[in-house]
């Protein structure tokens, strides 16, 4: 499912959580208003899937951007 920015909210940064293929999140796919409020998100799901001990986080974090694109902050894994 692919959000797009609502016509008047292109001045407000969005973030999205991304797949290890760079696609919406297939079970996280909504959209934040922080970066630290996706990541959050993505951690615990990441911890609850996969425990604590599972190395680096699989999920990405895009935001995006003025012109209504999306532009990747971190990368699955990273």
């Amino acid at each position: 499912m692919e959000h797009v920015l609502p016509a008047g909210r292109t001045g407000v940064r969005q973030y999205r959580l991304v797949d290890h293929r760079g696609c919406p999140h297939p079970v996280l796919d909504d959209l934040y208003e922080s970066l630290d409020a996706a990541w959050d998100e993505a951690r615990g799901w990441w911890h609850e899937q996969f425990g604590s001990d599972q190395g680096p986080v699989g999920i990405g974090i895009e935001v995006s951007t003025g012109c209504g694109s999306w532009r990747t902050l971190r990368y699955p894994g990273c």
